[in-house]
């Protein structure tokens, strides 16, 4: 006879969470870290009082906004390497529908994070209750429901024995590096607390192997035979090389082939910045040398990559007369892009087979190829300098003075967070990145908001580690609250505030395409309706303090130095809090080096419209599509 264990739903998910593990590579750890949670109604009495029934199984983070709690599970998965995550569980209303936004950047990222979310009465004594969505044509239908789209399993559990193959399904995705994101378990109140004679092998330890998959020897003789033929290959590295732990077998394959290398936002860092073989960033935040070498190459070797638009210049990065792409990738969906051959396997697997079947050969690029790149990554180099310097250190930096600063003082051990504004661009084209997991840039969904609880997250994954959020003034106004969970617990991020009074990056992108930088400033109205006045006087250093964070004001770049250096050998939250000089500019950083396609007013009366889209449609002439 089965023995059994009496316990709530809530009881027996918190007890089958602690018991769940990943192995990869001989490592094996907790699969289910910790649970984030804020309590409601809908789920206090169940998750709640399980967290607490289990406190030493489980442990607990306090969160102060249900989507900044999604991001802090998100960062921790990514610095986990997608084999540790953390479980966020929220109350119903608007406590689930709030995990939308961090469920879809999960889901768009292929990062694993679990959400409990509660949900109404299962067996619905009253109908309806407290923050219930009515829904005339279907009874079955709740606000949780918004959540299906952006996550990769979804369930309701409205049974307790529905719980045991739902849990298990839910392990599955997570583990499953094709499938993996947001996973939903929504969970009624009523049945949270509903005991129930739960088998004790439910609770019993498991291990959930994640699979390196080798190529199809067919694919991979396909693929070797089209990088032997190919003059001018060029190879795209996404977060999949990340994900897979495929660095170093991406920097012996370069070194033994010497085909350069560039990089998305997610693959950013899969070399180092000074192996010969790295060109730096590919696309619209490219830099010169990776866009060029695009825009001739004969054969586009993706590695991990998802090839969006701000990779492949919306369609009109990749122009030489019958290029191909070969896709080296985990996903068949992504593996056939482009009209590309797929070679569908484990970026480290695949990069494996690939770099010992061309040494047999002894397949290498020609010298004139490896010579060309590597002049142009030299003088993009000097460019780079040349952003960085600063002559009057006693003047208000620039954005990139401040990227350079922070760029002289930080060492592998550093990671630095961005998500959105016009940081990502200055960061893709211009930081040097030293190890394979210090530039972490969340570009699938780029959300305002992500970078403290993100901060937080790889903080708890890596505590020995300096951890940077870099954030400008919208995106801190997006979601400040985290720092509240940082002090609190003592979780020692550091936070680059940048003030630059506005939507920057939106700002310059509205000027290029006739909008006249239009509601992108953080002004006063003038006369004529617009924000264009003074600059509102808020002081966000102010705001920071009042949360709990220690804040150094850096006016000068000499400041600013200090200030930096000050923050990054604290053993506290700290903020170096600077105001740029360039407040109306995009950045002072060198300009796109390809083409993202925002459709432009077909007809318009103000010039700037008109001109716009004459510059819009001649862009438009040059996209192909790769068949």
């Amino acid at each position: 006879m089965t023995s059994t264990t009496r316990l709530t739903v809530a009881q027996a998910l918190v007890r089958f969470l602690a018991a769940q593990f990943t192995e990869r590579d001989g490592t094996r750890q907790r699969l289910i870290g910790a649970t984030w949670g804020i309590f409601g109604h809908g789920n206090v009495a169940g998750i709640g009082q399980a967290l607490i029934e289990y406190a030493d199984d489980m442990p607990y983070h306090q969160g102060r906004n249900e989507q900044a709690m999604v991001h802090a599970a998100v960062g921790y998965a990514r610095q986990s390497g997608r084999l540790s995550t953390h479980a966020v569980t929220t109350s119903i209303g608007p406590g689930a529908t709030n995990l939308v936004t961090g469920a879809a950047l999960a889901t768009i990222n292929h990062l694993p994070v679990l959400l409990l979310p509660g949900d109404v009465f299962a067996a619905r004594p009253a109908d309806p209750v407290l923050q219930q969505l009515e829904v005339p044509y279907a009874g079955d239908v709740s606000v949780n429901d918004s959540l299906r789209p952006v996550s990769r399993y979804f369930d309701r559990i409205n049974r307790p024995e529905q719980l045991i193959p739902a849990a298990l399904q839910a392990m599955r995705v997570l583990t499953d590096p094709v499938e993996t994101g947001a996973v939903t378990l929504a969970l009624p109140q009523d049945v949270q607390a509903e005991a129930h004679d739960w088998p004790d092998e439910f609770f019993a330890e498991r291990t959930w192997v994640v699979r390196r998959p080798a190529a199809d020897p067919a694919e991979l003789a396909e693929a070797v035979r089209q990088i032997r033929s190919a003059r001018r290959p060029l190879v795209v590295a996404g977060g999949g090389v990340h994900h897979s732990r495929a660095e170093d077998t991406l920097a012996e394959f370069a070194a033994a082939t010497r085909i350069p290398v560039a990089s998305t936002q997610a693959g950013k860092g899969s070399l180092r910045w000074d192996h010969p073989q790295d060109v730096g960033g590919i696309g619209h935040t490219g830099t010169a040398t990776a866009d060029e070498l695009a825009r001739t190459a004969d054969l586009v070797i993706g590695v991990g990559t998802r090839y969006t638009d701000f990779t492949t210049g919306s369609g009109t990065l990749f122009a030489g007369d019958g290029v191909r792409f070969l896709n080296l990738n985990i996903a068949p969906y992504d593996g056939h892009k482009l009209a590309g051959t797929p070679l569908i396997a484990d970026a480290r697997s695949g990069l494996t087979e690939l770099t010992q079947a061309l040494a047999l050969h002894e397949h290498r690029v020609a010298d004139s190829y490896a010579a060309e790149y590597t002049e142009d990554k030299e003088r993009w180099e000097q460019r780079i300098d040349a952003c960085y310097e600063a002559e009057e250190p006693d003047i208000r930096p620039t954005q990139p003075q401040v990227v350079g600063a922070l760029d002289a003082l930080v060492d592998e051990t550093d990671v630095i967070i961005n998500a959105a504004g016009s940081l990502p661009g200055d960061l893709h084209k211009m930081w040097r990145t030293r190890s394979r997991d210090q530039y972490h840039l969340e570009y699938g969904y780029s959300c305002m908001g992500y970078e403290i609880p993100a901060a937080i997250g790889v903080k708890l994954a890596a505590p020995d580690r300096n951890v940077w959020a870099l954030v400008g003034d919208g995106t801190y106004l997006m979601m400040p609250t985290e720092i509240v969970t940082a002090v609190q617990e003592g979780i020692a991020i550091k936070l680059l505030l940048i003030q630059n009074h506005g939507y920057a990056s939106i700002g310059g992108l509205s000027e290029s395409v006739g909008a006249e930088r239009f509601g992108t400033a953080y002004r006063y109205p003038a006369d004529d309706g617009t924000f264009t006045g003074p600059p509102l006087p808020v002081d966000l250093a102010a705001n920071v303090a009042s949360l709990g964070m220690r804040v150094l004001r850096a006016k000068t770049v000499a400041d600013l130095r200090t200030a930096l250096a000050e923050a990054r050998a604290a053993d506290t939250p700290t903020c170096v809090y600077v105001e740029t000089q360039t407040a109306d500019t995009v950045s002072g950083a060198p300009p796109a080096q390809a083409w993202w396609d925002v459709p432009v007013a077909e007809t318009a009366t103000r010039a700037s419209a008109v001109k716009a889209r004459e510059l819009y449609e001649r862009h438009v002439s040059t996209r192909r599509r790769h068949l």
